[in-house]
């Protein structure tokens, strides 16, 4: 299983890579889903391990008492100085880097990846639809503590994909697109329309 991840986590890379080379400077520099982040902003906070040793990584963690979201956010608008070019190349020269987050594994690396493209495509309104094979090993690590750990207001609901057999939580229907729903566990503001 751990292969057929690594796959996973490569073709979400390389899917990430072809289309992220047609963006304008206007749709770098646009909002993406990650409040006060733009396209960019992502771009540099997800190619952080291929770019950033774990010396400066602990160093940000350091001046930051330990706090990783703000850390990685300094990071992220550090970087986001780099010209899109050299984050973009950061991305293609590494698209079977070996790199999971703490303690989540290759599944961790991929729900990273397929999360932080949602917010740059989503945000930029662009029509792409993650491949369900890879959204059902995302989907599937999902559980309370991540509900807890994004803040998300999900009390009383009950997430329905429209397009793939998967439901979470209880309570009142919410139904949408399954990588929109995963987006909604992440505590993030879709644009309007996209679940009822």
């Amino acid at each position: 299983m751990t292969e057929e991840i690594r796959a996973a986590v490569a073709a979400e890379r390389r899917d990430q890579a072809e289309l992220l080379s047609g963006l304008t400077g206007d749709q770098w520099d646009a909002p993406s889903l990650c409040a006060g982040w733009t396209v960019k902003h992502v771009l540099a906070h997800t190619t952080l391990p291929y770019r950033s040793s774990m010396r400066r990584v602990l160093w940000e963690m350091a001046k930051s008492g330990g706090r990783f979201n703000h850390a990685s956010d300094r990071m992220a608008r550090k970087d986001a100085r780099l010209p899109a070019s050299d984050l973009l190349g950061a991305l293609k020269n590494n698209i079977d880097h070996p790199w999971t987050p703490p303690g989540g594994g290759p599944a961790g690396a991929l729900s990273h990846d397929v999360i932080h493209g949602l917010d740059m495509t989503v945000g930029l309104g662009l029509d792409r639809v993650v491949p369900h094979d890879r959204l059902r090993i995302v989907l599937g690590e999902l559980s309370p503590k991540h509900v807890k750990y994004f803040g998300s207001d999900l009390d009383g609901k009950r997430l329905e994909a429209t397009d793939m057999d998967w439901s979470f939580g209880e309570g009142r229907p919410v139904r949408g697109l399954a990588q929109d729903l995963l987006l909604l566990v992440c505590g993030r503001t879709l644009p309007p329309g996209r679940v009822s």
